[in-house]
């Protein structure tokens, strides 16, 4: 079986696509920072999974996140879905903590290259797949997104080299849209987002981007790949 590496996988969008890919017969290896909502989310999973808590942010980790591929078999895809707001209620860039500007994209931007960069030999070695999540927020100027923007906007154009640096990899950086998550709840405090669509909604979009194997690029998952 393939193997895939998800960040972020205990709850929202990477819960969810841990459970396609399960479901499609793929060996797991999932990321979560916290270990007991880690286990729980792989208890529901449809086969045994490998659950490696921990922070993104820690090299350590990262490492431990390859190893436990390389032990499977070795990674066939690593999905990059781990990511932070920033500060809640969202603050203008007028405003924005310079600190917590630095942890985004701490978070977003640079442990999500370093995994990568780890991940990188065997995807070349067994063509593999790269997938980086991203935001409408990379593209569009909303009122308050300017930190989370502009750093998927900083994974949009790692993603866009990349593509052109590693022909023999795919490398897709794909947009979800809003969906009713943990993470869009804290955008919003106190707001009812539950027109928004769950996470699941999104992961056939996701499975036929694997099964169809398209050329490196930006794809919405809202649309047909």
């Amino acid at each position: 079986m393939p193997v895939a590496i998800i960040t972020g996988a205990s709850r929202g969008l990477g819960q969810a696509l841990a459970a396609g890919l399960a479901g499609e017969g793929w060996d797991l290896v999932l990321d979560a920072r916290g270990a007991t909502a880690l286990a729980e989310a792989a208890a529901a999973l449809p086969k045994s999974v490998t659950i490696v808590p921990g922070d993104i942010t820690d090299p350590g980790h990262r490492a431990d996140l390859i190893a436990a591929a390389d032990a499977l078999g070795g990674v066939d895809l690593l999905i990059n879905n781990a990511g932070g707001l920033g500060p809640s209620p969202l603050p203008k860039l007028a405003e924005y903590p310079l600190d917590a500007l630095r942890e985004v994209f701490e978070v977003n931007v640079v442990a999500l290259l370093a995994l990568t960069q780890l991940a990188l030999p065997g995807l070349r070695e067994r063509a593999g797949a790269l997938v980086n999540l991203t935001s409408d927020a990379a593209v569009e100027p909303y009122e308050g997104w300017g930190g989370y923007g502009s750093s998927k906007a900083a994974v949009e154009q790692l993603s866009n080299v990349l593509a052109a640096e590693e022909p023999g990899v795919r490398v897709w950086w794909t947009d979800p849209g809003d969906l009713r998550t943990q993470m869009h709840q804290d955008a919003f405090p106190g707001e009812d987002i539950s027109d928004r669509p769950l996470p699941a909604t999104v992961v056939p979009a996701m499975l036929k981007l694997l099964a169809d194997r398209p050329e490196s690029g930006r794809y919405r998952l809202t649309e047909p790949a």
